[in-house]
């Protein structure tokens, strides 16, 4: 669901900003999907291509490649529909699975940031039984 080395980069890059764009990425969601999941209602191709790319750039920022493939999808499907001025139907099957692997996908993201998350453990680290310095 999460590509971890890619997740690890940008937090390695974003250093003390990444949990504030963490949140960016929360709130930028919820209103994208929400937009998406309007137009595909109102059969409006034009108005998925915007949130859709921006929900696609903002999920591979963190790894979240599922979530972002599915959004590249819906925008494909979009884009295609204003070209040939056709209604998006057959985007409907990737708008329903967007919403649940959107909050999957959130949560995932924001367990693994939160400073309560039990790391794992590095061999010998402070507080952990190292290679027995001191025992007899």
């Amino acid at each position: 669901m999460v590509d971890w080395t890619a997740y690890s980069h940008a937090r390695s890059e974003l250093g003390a900003g990444f949990v504030r764009i963490l949140g960016y990425f929360r709130e930028d969601g919820v209103k994208s999907v929400a937009a998406i999941e309007a137009a595909i209602r109102a059969q409006n191709a034009a108005a998925l291509v915007i949130p859709a790319h921006t929900l696609k750039g903002e999920a591979r920022q963190f790894g979240a490649e599922p979530l972002a493939a599915l959004a590249q999808e819906i925008e494909d499907i979009a884009r295609d529909c204003v070209e040939l001025q056709d209604t998006p139907e057959q985007a409907m099957a990737s708008v329903v699975k967007l919403r649940p692997l959107f909050e999957e996908t959130l949560t995932l993201l924001e367990r693994e940031a939160s400073p309560l998350v039990e790391r794992r453990p590095v061999a010998g680290g402070f507080g952990r039984r190292g290679t027995g310095f001191g025992r007899a």
